[in-house]
């Protein structure tokens, strides 16, 4: 120091101390936005379990205390629910004749009791279509943090670690700021200044080639932008629900939030694993700078789970985002290898939703090894690395690059050791360190399935895996298979999600379709456009994908409501459910197709229809004409629903909905709406979001809209004509 000088000393402290000042601030800024959220939400909660006590008679308190209590007395001065009893003070109930000290005591313990266990039960949950101003008030601090992501929560957390590390240095240091102060302070205190110094340079060098000024630049204004308005934080809440939910959790999990706490749940969310495997899982680091989404804490661990075991099989139940879990982990390898390269292999119908979701929820680079171009884009991968997504069938043809790790999505795929394809993929996952297998099939109950699959992964633990093992029951198989095996359930970890999950299947036309969707853009019918998908069902996409989501639901059991405008399309998928399964989608067996509900079909015979519907044992599958299903039909039974193709009319895809999504619901309604890359469904998406959104946020707050949505939709005759003739103008090409 004393060759840089006292002026360099000087320079470097209050560099540092204005650095330390600014990460001091972006803490700030981030626990205010956080504290906003507990705010809101603590309002919410406590709003949620006082109407449930409301909700709870006086006389429930016996039930606590054994029947020892005397309620009628409460009930004569008017504390006629847990409620009342709960918010009183003792000197309150003391004031109530016939009530003394021991009475009162045992009142107000009763009463905390089942309040306890009414916050012990009780989520948030957020609905769009009945907003009041305490959830708008949680919706709209929720969404500062939202459209902050996660960098904002990273670069809080880095602010907090430089604050600390600059603490003592820069106190230390200040014996360095001046000749007399250096002089008075003695040859000890220059000693420590001289290397609180040198130590807060280096901080400054390291600083400024991490780009940590930009880093919490862009956080604080992130944090610092003025509160959206109500109708905005809304419309984005219903396309980016999961992440807003997802928000929520991780503050529970940190003990912000009001309600259950973070270990609750734990069991279920790390899917039961022994206690000595998952405390190895949580000690493993993960890094998850290259996510660009927030990760659930049972996604988190599904990660980690993952990167400690290196070859396993996620089978969580689906909608518990499987690939957002696997692209974590390919993001904390790339953060430790740079160019890393990996493979995800998949069925044909989902390899645009993998790319898709690759670019949506990471910093990494997606390549789809698929079509004419697949050459170019597996060059691209070997020269700067990422993702390459591939089909099954396409591994014979794809080179032997190493990669640092193999996703296999769809795994059941490959549970056959005769088929082509699970020899191919058994093959690179041998030379590959770290294989994650995807699949949402239970496999309790199918251990010589479930065998094929762990040879490819651990074979070491087929010793211990006996063929008749799944009969002892899933726990007994979990603990047997927990060091390659992690399953968790919806019920277990989503207790606070919206009841519909939407999710848009995208896929692209296959030759035949695409044969099919250009003579009907030559002729200009608009219908034929939009049922061109499914002209040809021996090769039709979008049908593969749709007997590829039923099976899935018809291994948990649930009943599926197929939804099209189109009653020749619904013809077509009915011949499709009821033929045999020829292994295309990776299961076996059929469908139970209970009927089909048109227009033209008399009203009590649609009646008829859907009590049989209702009345299945188990998996059932009902078809609807979007006109005459979506409209004044009970159908709770189902939970998963298919929408065949987009509709013109917003309203008409939500009042569809809205049969299965109604009170006495108990399960979550996952909504898969079939949509092709290469057609008019994209830009019908396009054209319908945004305004159509908006507006239709608003007709949904009317009950005149409710009950007449044509008078209100955006959808006409002009709109089809304009899609026919930007279709026409771009398969013609571009003008020469």
């Amino acid at each position: 120091m004393a060759g840089r000088g006292g002026r360099w000393a000087r320079g470097v402290v209050v560099a540092a101390g204005r650095r330390r000042e600014v990460a001091r601030a972006l803490v700030a800024d981030h626990a205010a936005a956080v504290a906003e959220v507990a705010a809101a939400h603590r309002q919410v909660f406590e709003q949620l379990v006082r109407a449930e006590l409301e909700a709870i008679p006086v006389e429930r308190l016996k039930d606590v205390t054994e029947g020892r209590l005397q309620t009628g007395t409460l009930r004569a001065v008017g504390r006629t629910t847990v409620a009342a009893v709960h918010a009183a003070t003792r000197q309150d109930l003391l004031r109530i004749p016939g009530i003394g000290g021991p009475t009162a005591a045992h009142l107000l313990a009763a009463a905390g009791q089942i309040a306890t266990a009414v916050a012990e039960g009780t989520a948030v949950r957020l609905d769009p279509a009945h907003p009041d101003a305490g959830t708008t008030a949680l919706v709209t601090a929720l969404h500062r943090l939202v459209l902050a992501g996660p960098a904002a929560r990273r670069a809080a957390a880095e602010a907090a670690e430089l604050d600390a590390r600059y603490e003592a240095p820069l106190a230390e240091a200040r014996y360095a700021r001046g000749r007399l102060r250096g002089l008075l302070a003695g040859a000890e205190k220059r000693e420590r200044a001289r290397r609180a110094v040198e130590s807060l340079a280096a901080e400054e060098e390291r600083a400024q080639a991490d780009g940590v000024e930009l880093r919490f630049a862009q956080a604080a204004a992130d944090l610092l932008r003025p509160p959206a308005g109500e109708v905005e934080v809304w419309v984005e809440f219903e396309h980016r629900a999961a992440e807003f939910y997802a928000e929520l959790a991780l503050l529970a999990e940190d003990g912000r939030l009001a309600g259950p706490t973070a270990t609750d749940g734990r069991a279920a969310a790390e899917g039961h694993l022994p206690d000595g495997l998952a405390e190895q899982v949580r000690a493993q680091p993960f890094d998850d700078r290259g996510c660009t989404v927030s990760l659930r804490g049972y996604q988190a661990f599904g990660a980690r789970f993952a990167l400690a075991r290196k070859k396993v099989v996620i089978g969580d139940e689906m909608g518990l985002g499987k690939t957002v879990q696997a692209l974590a982990v390919l993001a904390h390898l790339a953060a430790e290898q740079a160019a890393a390269r990996f493979l995800v292999v998949c069925p044909a119908s989902v390899l645009v939703n993998w790319q898709r979701e690759t670019a949506a929820r990471t910093t990494l680079a997606a390549h789809r090894y698929h079509g004419p171009d697949r050459e170019a884009a597996r060059e691209r991968w070997l020269a700067t690395g990422g993702v390459l997504v591939a089909t099954y069938e396409s591994l014979r043809t794809l080179a032997d690059d190493p990669v640092a790790a193999l996703v296999v999505d769809e795994a059941h795929f490959v549970k056959n050791p005769a088929a082509l394809r699970t020899r191919l993929v058994a093959e690179r996952a041998a030379r590959t360190e770290h294989v994650l297998f995807l699949t949402g099939t239970p496999m309790e109950n199918r251990v010589e399935e479930f065998r094929t699959l762990i040879g490819h992964l651990q074979p070491d633990l087929l010793t211990g895996l006996p063929a008749g093992l799944g009969a002892l029951g899933p726990l007994a198989f979990r603990r047997a298979v927990a060091p390659a095996y992690l399953r968790r359930n919806q019920q277990d970890v989503l207790t606070e999600l919206p009841d519909v999950v939407r999710v848009d299947e995208w896929d692209e036309l296959s030759a035949a379709d695409r044969a099919a969707y250009a003579a009907a853009v030559a002729e200009g019918n608009f219908m034929a456009m939009r049922r061109a998908a499914y002209a040809d069902p021996a090769h039709s996409a979008k049908l593969r994908r749709l007997r590829e989501l039923v099976a899935g639901a018809a291994e948990s059991g649930h009943k599926v409501v197929v939804f099209s405008y189109f009653r020749e399309v619904l013809a077509t998928v009915r011949a499709a459910l009821d033929a045999p399964d020829t292994g295309r989608t990776g299961r076996t067996g059929t469908s139970v197709v209970t009927g089909t509900v048109a227009g033209s079909l008399p009203a009590d015979q649609r009646q008829e229809l859907v009590d049989a519907f209702t009345a299945a044992e188990g998996h059932a599958v009902l078809l609807c004409q979007i006109q005459a299903g979506g409209t004044g039909l009970n159908l709770q039974a189902a939970n998963v629903v298919v929408l065949c193709e987009p509709q013109l009319k917003p309203t008409l895809e939500d009042q569809a909905v809205a049969r299965a999504q109604r009170m006495g619901q108990v399960r979550r309604v996952r909504v898969h709406r079939l949509l092709a890359t290469d057609s008019l469904d994209r830009r019908l998406v396009e054209l319908l979001r945004g305004k159509a959104e908006l507006f239709d946020h608003y007709a949904r707050r009317s009950d005149l809209a409710e009950a007449a949505p044509e008078a209100v939709d955006i959808s006409d005759r002009a709109l089809a004509v304009r899609i026919v003739e930007d279709e026409q103008l771009r398969l013609a090409g571009p003008a020469n």
